[in-house]
């Protein structure tokens, strides 16, 4: 079980993608399991418009007092890029950024999300961990090496597990709690 009661761990600020994380969705569960963490609330998960949803972002990013890692899935990702490449805030210590949807990409995307493109190639400003699947129909692996690359972030591929979502019955995802856990421990330790 993922708790940060500890202090030497820091928190979690979740940040879903189009449509939210559900109950069942490993972003949600792992929010229920964890004291020390807030999850992002859009005010339409269905219609995603960029400025609305990065003001918001930024907003709660903005009230953090404690050192907070990113856990971004799917356009949660994307959006923590776009955040990064226009703001900073010296309590973000890192990002999970998990399935990152390629908005680029009609074929791999809905035309509803487009307004979050183009993806920002620049160097994230903190220390990242890209996890993809091969066989995310959101994303290539490719895609997903490359745009790690441009970040400048570790890159894990976790073989056939969709988009990593509620669909890919992963429940509390125990093996996305271990790439944290050896992320902080990673972070920890530099």
């Amino acid at each position: 079980m993922m708790t940060t009661e500890r202090n030497d761990r820091p928190n979690l600020l979740i940040v879903p993608g189009l449509g939210g994380s559900g109950a069942e969705h490993w972003q949600q569960l792992w929010h229920n399991d964890n004291s020390n963490s807030i999850i992002i609330n859009q005010s339409d998960w269905d219609k995603p418009i960029l400025k609305d949803w990065l003001d918001n972002l930024n907003q709660t990013i903005e009230s953090l007092t404690q050192p907070t890692l990113l856990i971004g899935h799917s356009l949660g990702s994307i959006l923590i890029t776009i955040w990064a490449n226009q703001h900073y805030n010296d309590n973000i210590i890192g990002a999970l950024i998990v399935a990152p949807a390629d908005v680029d990409s009609a074929e791999h995307t809905p035309d509803i999300i487009r307004d979050f493109a183009p993806i920002p190639l620049q160097k994230l400003k903190f220390p990242s961990l890209v996890i993809t699947s091969t066989n995310d129909p959101y994303v290539s692996v490719e895609r997903a090496t490359f745009f790690s690359e441009k970040w400048g972030s570790d890159f894990v591929s976790i073989g056939l597990r969709g988009h990593i979502n509620t669909l890919s019955n992963l429940g509390q995802w125990d093996e996305g709690k271990e790439l944290l856990s050896s992320f902080i421990n990673k972070l920890k330790s530099n």
